[in-house]
């Protein structure tokens, strides 16, 4: 599993990248829906870098080992980190669904 740094760097860098050709259709076709698209992907990377932004609410002391409080801990970030890919999955479909029809 990848550490919360290196996700939200993915995050920000596939975000950016969405921008980035947004502009640059933009200003070949100067169609005005370009910047809705913009603001969506600069949207889904709030959301998304707010949702990786979650801690494990328990102690070591509310279990009986610390190897079965390390592995309810990996538990519940994998769990999360497989949510977030949904729904960034999810979010770049819509988004480059609206950007191919800008693009016709």
């Amino acid at each position: 599993m990848a550490s919360k740094r290196d996700l939200k760097k993915a995050i920000k860098r596939s975000c950016g990248n969405i921008a980035a050709e947004c502009f640059m259709s933009q200003f070949f076709d100067e169609k005005p829906e370009w910047d809705d698209v913009i603001v969506d992907a600069a949207v889904l990377q709030q959301e998304a870098i707010n949702r990786i932004a979650v801690r494990f609410d328990k102690k070591v002391a509310d279990f009986d080992t610390p190897a079965a409080y390390r592995k309810a801990r990996r538990t519940f970030f994998k769990e999360n980190v497989g949510e977030i890919t949904q729904y960034i999955s999810g979010e770049v479909a819509k988004i480059a669904a609206r950007m191919n029809e800008l693009k016709k």
